[in-house]
């Protein structure tokens, strides 16, 4: 296999679908690791892609947003196929006859977690009683024993759902910053519920890495996503405060966001600790190398969510009502990316989402680095000589017809000034009727290394299909693909176009 991966890796150009997992089709009401996402695989191999790029895949809260998990570590139980595990004996046969009548383009995620929460105690209760010398078992006990992370994610869920899934800022002092006599004791205390978290973390991780193998033995490359910014109500920060810049009692004195920008008038207030850069470099960047390993197990290569944020981030102070109070505060820089090459090699397999305000500072960063960013083909036409137009990218950097954070490029268009539909029309020598393919043909066809679609626009999908809305803070992140709609045709249209130009 790691020839096939070596040997992508070699090509000059690739091109690939942006999909999250969830968004996939099936019958339990969330897209997961089960056959549509091994479908979705055959697919983009049929299409002659060799890129399939994710959200993040960490544990969701309660607003759904992959961007605020509960983990930068652990991963996404919903994602949990019930088909694969009744194939491995956990659920009986009768145990996914009956289910809600779940949304078919739609995510309605407490109904889903609700379900799928049922059939996780019923394969763990399974799982306990097997014995000891079955495989199940002894695999679950080595991932238990080679997981580092595991023990306080664990432990912090644990006591999350004991608390009816308050912040932890809320739980009682001896549970939000218990010493190691105490930890002993919750421990004990919540053995059963902790072995569970565990459990659930171990079947997230077996379907994912054998989904990653089986993708890669398809010439097909896995890019993963990394927030730069981790929740606060999150295991990270409860695990290990001094990571981040709290007062004595865990409460932020500053909080993460950016200055006004063509999102938001006002700027966004993301709300999550900022990180202690001077304690992290007192320790060689260790929990960041951790995380990049870790990422590094989920994907083949990662993109770096605000990458901005490292060379300087947005500071603003926790009692703040919106982003325009904010400060620039210098990140990392230089010395974090060494540290990262010391560690990784100096071919780093990163994305540098350098959107917004980015400074030559930053673009020299990345440029230093030799980090690909990312062009918009959606922010090409506003101006009379954008940076975003194909005629200015450069090799190494990632076309993207549009991303998550945009609207879909159907839904973009219709709602696009005259004047800007007038030079896509004249740039792209077409009348429109099709306007996201022409973005892909666009796409496929710049000089960028890396050229990504949303599966949205190989639907030709319209605004109502788009995955979020930025600083709108309800029916984000619930997006699917209805059973169906990638047909061979669609996969024929796209590999054509992705030879035509080299991918």
């Amino acid at each position: 296999m790691s020839s096939v991966i070596d040997m992508v890796r070699n090509m000059r150009r690739l091109s690939g679908i942006l999909l999250h997992p969830t968004s996939l089709p099936g019958d339990f009401g969330i897209g997961d690791l089960g056959p549509a996402a091994y479908q979705f695989v055959d697919f983009l191999e049929a299409a002659g892609q060799h890129l399939w790029q994710t959200l993040p895949l960490g544990p969701t809260g309660h607003t759904s947003c992959p961007y605020q998990c509960f983990s930068s570590f652990a991963g996404e139980p919903l994602l949990i196929s019930p088909e694969l595990l009744q194939k491995e004996g956990l659920l009986s046969k009768d145990s996914l006859s009956e289910k809600p009548d779940f949304p078919e383009e739609k995510v309605d995620y407490d109904l889903v977690r609700e379900y799928k929460e049922k059939l996780f105690a019923e394969a763990f209760d399974t799982f306990e009683d097997l014995p000891e010398d079955d495989l199940l078992v002894r695999e679950f006990k080595q991932f238990t024993e080679e997981t580092e992370w595991l023990s306080d994610y664990a432990m912090f869920m644990a006591i999350k759902k004991s608390k009816d899934g308050v912040h932890w800022l809320e739980w009682e002092k001896k549970f939000r910053k218990p010493t190691k006599p105490q930890k002993s004791v919750i421990a004990r205390e919540l053995a059963k519920e902790i072995r569970y978290e565990c459990f659930i973390q171990w079947l997230f991780f077996r379907q994912w890495s054998e989904l990653k193998a089986y993708a890669n033995e398809k010439g097909i490359l896995l890019i993963g996503d990394i927030p730069i910014f981790v929740a606060g109500d999150s295991a990270d920060v409860w695990a290990e405060p001094g990571l981040f810049q709290l007062d004595r009692d865990g409460f932020p004195k500053v909080v993460a966001g950016v200055p006004p920008d063509y999102f938001s008038a006002t700027g966004q207030l993301w709300g999550n600790p900022l990180y202690d850069w001077k304690y992290h470099k007192k320790t060689g960047y260790a929990w960041w190398m951790k995380r990049i390993a870790a990422q590094l197990t989920l994907s083949d290569i990662v993109r770096i969510d605000h990458f901005r944020g490292l060379e300087s981030f947005w500071e603003i102070p926790a009692d703040a009502e919106t982003a325009l109070s904010g400060k620039w505060a210098p990140g990392p820089g230089d010395e974090f990316f060494l540290k990262i090459q010391e560690q990784f090699g100096k071919d780093l397999p990163i994305i540098a989402e350098d959107l917004g305000i980015i400074t030559d500072e930053v673009r020299a960063l990345r440029d230093r680095f030799h980090l690909p960013g990312m062009k918009i083909l959606q922010f090409a036409f506003e101006d009379d000589d954008s940076d975003y137009l194909p005629y200015n990218h450069i090799y190494n950097c990632v076309c993207y017809t549009g991303t998550h954070d945009n609207d879909t490029t159907t839904g973009w268009y219709r709602q696009a000034p005259e004047k800007a539909k007038d030079k896509v029309r004249r740039y792209m020598n077409t009348d429109a009727s099709q306007v996201s393919w022409d973005f892909i043909r666009t796409c496929f066809g710049s000089v960028a290394k890396y050229a990504i679609a949303p599966v949205q626009d190989l639907l030709c999908q319209d605004s109502s299909y788009r995955m979020n809305v930025p600083g709108v803070a309800e029916g984000n992140w619930s997006y699917r693909v209805a059973k169906g709609l990638l047909t061979d045709d669609i996969a024929k249209r796209l590999h054509d176009i992705t030879k035509l130009y080299g991918r």
